[in-house]
């Protein structure tokens, strides 16, 4: 079981600091990183890219495996 946990708490760890960045990358209602780097939202156009989109489909997706793992934790270490 100590395995286990050891691999659950580095996979958190690794999501976590994903997740992390994907939220910093993600633009918001005052641009975010993305304006900052140059990204496709800061030359004016007002609609959502494909990339734009992708981005946020794959912060959901971290955000899932994130609060998995978090409730697989709170099992292993119960």
């Amino acid at each position: 079981m100590d395995t286990i946990t050891a691999v659950l708490i580095s996979v958190h760890v690794l999501i976590s600091v994903s997740l992390i960045a994907l939220v910093l990358l993600n633009s918001g209602k005052g641009g975010g990183l993305s304006d900052m780097l140059g990204g496709p939202g800061s030359s004016g156009n007002i609609g959502q890219t494909l990339a734009e989109r992708n981005l946020g489909r794959i912060t959901a997706i971290v955000a899932l495996l994130f609060a998995a793992t978090t409730l697989s934790l709170f099992w292993f270490l119960d």
